[in-house]
């Protein structure tokens, strides 16, 4: 993880859909496995999935059974919550230019996000558009 990025907590549902379709690329098999935890500036521990673009370091806070209602509902995913061929050629085809995908090594440094500060978009809850990412 770049120390330099904006670090940024935002629910899945929130997200841009152009960062859902990255974050299937990253994740074809499915979000579940991939969670990691820790403790927020409330104190409260969180679940929540990694992802790294260009510009930001997310962490798309979600529940197991979240992560696992999110695969399961959607149709770029099949019965065995793997992200089909066809999504996969459509995102590949349309991301191919985006250097998305974080180093694996990369993942193993989020261990510590509990010091970190992070921007939780959603205590930023002034009724305005949460687009701007």
């Amino acid at each position: 993880m770049n120390p330099s990025k904006p670090r940024v907590i935002k629910d899945y549902d929130k997200l841009d859909p152009d960062i859902q379709e990255k974050i299937k690329l990253e994740y074809p098999s499915g979000y579940s496995e991939n969670l990691i935890y820790f403790t927020n500036k409330d104190g409260k521990r969180v679940s929540a999935l990694p992802f790294e673009t260009d510009d930001k370091y997310y962490l798309v806070r979600m529940t197991v059974y979240e992560a696992e209602k999110i695969i399961e509902e959607d149709d770029d995913y099949d019965s065995t919550g793997s992200l089909k061929d066809s999504a996969k050629e459509e995102y590949e085809t349309k991301y191919g230019d985006d250097d998305i995908l974080a180093a694996s090594d990369d993942v193993d440094e989020i261990d510590d996000v509990a010091d970190d500060d992070f921007d939780d978009d959603d205590d930023d809850d002034d009724g305005g558009d949460d687009d701007e990412d």
